[in-house]
Parts: C-alpha cells; structure tokens; sequence
C-alpha cells in the first residue's frame, strides 16, 4: 500500500492511495479530500503526484480504478478506457443470532 497526504497548517486535508497487487498490476484506491478544501486543485495535485510516481517505477504495470462519477473525467483525460459500471452498496454488520436458524448452501 503507498499513500500521500496534503497538509495544510498542520491539518490533513487530502489523501489518496494505491495498492501494488500481484501479475504487475495497480489498483488506485480512494481519494479524499477534506469539504472545506475541495474545488481547490489538492485532489488533481494529489493525482498527479501519485501518477508521476507511478509512471517512474512502474513501467510496464497495468493501472486500474474502481471512478466514481466526480473522478472518471480525469481517469479518462489521462488515458484510462471505461469499462463496466458499479453501483455503490452497504449494510450494518449484525452478529448471528443464537436463535436463528442458520442455512446450508449447497452447490450442484
């Protein structure tokens, strides 16, 4: 995992990260940057910063990222080709309930 932070007067205000998975590839993973702070060009700093390292020691690797719709425009400015689309999804993690009956899948 390899990450960068921006500061501001102390107080982090952006990160961005990426993961180096196995067969050379890149899995770009989340970037945020801090409300007060968006529209002011730390995201597109951070980016650059993170694809300039990339291109330096990773000739040769395949990149790829999971874009939400405010970063596919500059994803595809630098030259990633879309493919299919995903729709976000969550759930509040609960424990078994003792009293529950629990299943068995089987496979045919």
């Amino acid at each position: 995992m390899h990450g960068w932070i921006a500061y501001i007067d102390e107080l982090t205000v952006g990160h961005i990260h990426m993961l180096i998975e196995s067969n050379d590839r890149i899995k770009f993973l989340d970037a945020w940057v801090h409300p007060d702070y968006r529209r002011t060009g730390i995201f597109r700093k951070l980016w650059e910063t993170r694809w300039k390292y990339v291109r330096k020691e990773f000739n040769g690797y395949k990149a790829y990222a999971w874009a939400k719709p405010m970063s596919l425009p500059l994803l595809l400015e630098k030259g990633f080709k879309a493919g299919d689309s995903s729709v976000y999804v969550e759930m509040e993690v609960e424990e078994d309930k003792p009293n529950e009956t629990p299943f068995t899948f089987v496979s045919c």
